[in-house]
């Protein structure tokens, strides 16, 4: 097996790990809304479950056409990522690594949808009164990975015009 592959899946099968086992641990131990202090005026941990997507998109549309949506959105980009990954010729760990995270976030992610109908979020980040919306580990994966993937595709183009 290729070494490629190897960090593929030990990557996305870790953080589908860590997230599932963090989201169970909520929703084993606390109630809808219930929260904690982490850290005094910026983090919180704050059980929620989003039916909708990042910023709550389409949170107001029907269960139908929200499950149907986000179920034929995640499977195609699985499939175009594990496309992507079986046809091209990529070995740096970075790109592997931002495919893998970007993976895993949308199969965890997923998984809350199948088992759900919606997400369960639980991190809380905010300023005084000012929160960003709450969010899971998949979410921070998906994030992480599509940084990592900017700034790998960005220094890429930047090597190709300076070769010129």
């Amino acid at each position: 097996m290729r070494k490629r592959n190897i960090i593929f899946g030990a990557a996305t099968l870790l953080v589908i790990l860590l997230d599932q086992t963090t989201k169970a641990w909520i929703t084993s131990t606390m109630r809808l809304y219930d929260s904690f202090v982490v850290i005094t005026g910026f983090f919180n941990i704050t059980y929620i479950r989003n039916p909708g997507a990042a910023f709550g998109f389409l949170a107001g549309a029907s269960p139908l056409f929200r499950y149907i949506f986000f179920l034929a959105v995640t499977l195609a980009a699985i499939l175009l990522i594990l496309h992507y990954l079986r046809v091209s010729r990529i070995e740096a760990p970075s790109l592997v690594s931002a495919l893998a995270l970007i993976l895993a976030g949308a199969v965890g992610n997923l998984i809350d949808r199948v088992r759900f109908g919606e997400v369960v979020d639980f991190l809380d980040v905010y300023i005084g009164t000012h929160h960003w919306p709450a969010f899971n580990v998949a979410d921070s994966a998906i994030t992480v990975g599509a940084a990592i993937l900017i700034v790998v595709l960005l220094q890429k183009r930047k090597e190709r015009t300076e070769g010129n």
